[in-house]
């Protein structure tokens, strides 16, 4: 039986830390969901969420991540409600820091209470452990450049968004 795993986030925009994580997981499992989600505790979104799975499938073929990487996204209803439907097993969270870890832990805890459905943390390089994508977000509306943590794809959609 093949081992699913499903990676959420809101990847607004995904970034090279991101494409880290989800290329390892696709290494540690036979299927690798790659899942947008919305998250109310966050500030609008740059980009929707169809455009941000478009960034994502393309940012994964840009750097070659395999095709037993699926991108696709989720609204409504509890993430563990969508590892069911795909019988998926486990959930991968990328974390950079003790911070994300105490702020991932309850909702592993209830994740495997609710379904059974455990939590793996995954670091990122440590080259890409101060990159969030608030952060990206931040530096490119000032004018910065991004492109060393950003796939070219999301430096140009992101170049694109803020000419406007």
């Amino acid at each position: 039986m093949a081992q699913i795993a499903v990676v959420p986030g809101s990847f607004d925009p995904v970034t090279l830390g991101h494409l880290d994580v989800i290329g390892r997981a696709a290494r540690l499992f036979d299927e690798v969901h790659v899942l947008v989600v919305h998250n109310p505790e966050k500030p609008p979104a740059m980009f929707a969420a169809a455009d941000r799975v478009r960034l994502i499938e393309r940012s994964l073929a840009e750097v070659g991540v395999p095709d037993t990487v699926r991108v696709g996204e989720w609204t409504s209803g509890l993430l563990v409600d969508y590892c069911r439907q795909v019988g998926a097993g486990v959930l991968v969270k990328g974390v950079r820091s003790g911070e994300d870890v105490a702020y991932e832990t309850p909702m592993a805890i209830m994740n495997r209470h609710l379904a059974d459905v455990e939590t793996v943390f995954l670091l990122p390089e440590a080259s890409r452990a101060h990159v969030s994508s608030s952060l990206i977000r931040q530096v490119a509306t000032l004018g910065g450049d991004v492109t060393p943590y950003v796939p070219v794809v999301v430096a140009d959609a992101l170049a694109e968004r803020l000419a406007r």
